[in-house]
């Protein structure tokens, strides 16, 4: 069911334009942040169904603000899928030991991207 709010924290305006573009024409609606701090303000104040997270960000850097997030007891449930070009295998097994919910290389895959953003909204739901 599309519909669900996702809030995307990307700094780079190409990457974020892309997953804008590609999300929206599946009927999500999107928050977009360009700092790990705004991201974790944004998450806050609007409650998303899940959360696209660079890893390499101004500011604080995607892990720190997924660390903050899961130490709000609000947010602690949401999910949060790192959105990186860190795709060395020690990165990803670093990423994924933080505590993200999934990992999607950039640049994204259109096909494998909506996929993986569709399995973490249905388990979210499943558990929810």
């Amino acid at each position: 069911m599309a519909g669900e709010l996702i809030l995307v924290v990307e700094d780079n305006d190409k990457n974020r334009k892309l997953v804008r573009d590609v999300l929206t024409v599946r009927g999500y609606r999107l928050l977009e942040a360009v700092t790990g701090e705004d991201g974790v303000r944004l998450a806050r104040e609007h409650r998303p169904d899940l959360v696209l997270m660079d890893i390499q960000l101004p500011g604080i850097d995607g892990i720190e603000a997924l660390r903050q997030l899961r130490a709000d007891p609000a947010l602690a449930g949401t999910p949060v899928l790192a959105v990186t070009a860190s795709a060395m295998t020690h990165d990803r097994q670093k990423i994924l030991a933080a505590g993200f919910d999934g990992y999607q290389s950039k640049p994204i895959s259109v096909r494998p991207f909506l996929e993986a953003v569709r399995e973490v909204l249905d388990r979210r739901g499943r558990a929810g």
